[in-house]
């Protein structure tokens, strides 16, 4: 399933290793190397970036909402997608 991570910009919630805050100096640290390499995704459009996300294929995707709010609407996810299994069980 998809997450929405701000601003009309979704993201693969399977493909998810890591919700952090950006205003940390090591956060800094890996989004300034992933821009350098090309594997950091801004959807931000052009806010304040407050979390960083995680890949399993090693993109660090930026958006500008909070890491609990980012958090909140994975589990919204998670909750649907078990609550579609246990449907299909019965």
């Amino acid at each position: 399933m998809f997450v929405n991570i701000g601003f009309g910009n979704f993201i693969n919630s399977s493909q998810i290793v890591s919700i952090c805050r950006a205003d940390s100096a090591p956060m800094k640290r890996m989004v300034s190397e992933a821009r350098s390499k090309g594997s950091a995704v801004d959807a931000t459009q052009g806010r304040k970036t407050k979390s960083v996300i995680l890949t399993g294929s090693g993109h660090l995707v930026l958006s500008a909402l909070t890491p609990e709010t980012l958090t909140a609407r994975c589990n919204l996810t998670v909750g649907k997608t078990q609550l579609q299994e246990e449907e299909e069980d019965e």
